[in-house]
């Protein structure tokens, strides 16, 4: 008997411990109360769609992780959320598997071009340690990709979990890894404009243009996991 009285009040701690027990994974009484919801319910793609409505495929849901394909399908394969967020804090956890690279992106327009890329600006996940190329500044981890580069910035092995934190609170934007703030910029400042216009991103007039969009994640170069994505809308 006590064995059991044991084992019942350590599923209760646990449960208390991980936010479970009104059943909603993934987040705290206390989250809730500060207006956190999750984008990713650990089960399956509900709320996600691929960018300009096609068909998901690739993508794959395995003990409460959401995997791209691991192969890299370039934009073919980038989800997108369903929901359209404009001031927001996003938080989630990634992991990437060695000489791979994918990209969070914001304020997507699926509407523009035929990539994610060509509206929405990304928060850059790379294997920083061993990726085989040179690599630009604003190309390692945490940067605004092709903008802005990281500063302090660390990334963890390639085997271990990063978090990334995202923050768009009107033009100002924040990207934050594993808990250091590495990136901060503001939208359509004379600064943002010169950065874009002798950049990579010269040639695509509607990059980061839009003031409100989708949420997205890239399968892009090998393989990307993602967990706990979670977003709490700034009003």
């Amino acid at each position: 008997m006590k064995k059991i009285i044991i084992l019942f009040l350590g599923i209760i701690y646990l449960s208390t411990c991980f936010g479970q027990s009104n059943g909603t994974a993934g987040l705290t009484d206390q989250e809730k109360k500060e207006g956190w919801r999750l984008l990713f319910n650990g089960k399956n793609l509900d709320g996600w769609k691929t960018f300009q409505g096609k068909e998901i495929s690739g993508w794959k849901v395995i003990d409460g992780v959401l995997n791209n394909s691991g192969v890299g399908s370039d934009h073919g394969g980038d989800i997108v959320t369903k929901e359209k967020f404009q001031n927001f804090e996003l938080l989630l956890e990634w992991k990437i598997a060695a000489k791979s690279n994918s990209g969070i992106f914001y304020h997507v327009n699926e509407k523009i071009g035929k990539a994610i890329y060509e509206s929405g600006p990304e928060y850059q996940l790379l294997d920083d340690k061993g990726w085989p190329d040179k690599l630009h500044e604003d190309q390692y981890s945490g940067a605004n990709y092709g903008m802005n580069p990281p500063v302090n910035a660390v990334v963890k092995d390639v085997k271990e979990w990063n978090q990334a934190r995202i923050v768009v609170n009107g033009t100002h934007v924040q990207h934050y890894l594993n808990g250091v703030k590495v990136v901060e910029y503001d939208l359509w400042s004379d600064d943002w404009k010169a950065r874009k216009e002798k950049g990579k991103w010269k040639d695509y007039p509607n990059y980061g243009m839009a003031k409100k969009g989708n949420i997205g994640l890239q399968d892009h170069g090998g393989l990307a996991q993602f967990r706990n994505i979670k977003i709490r809308v700034i009003k």
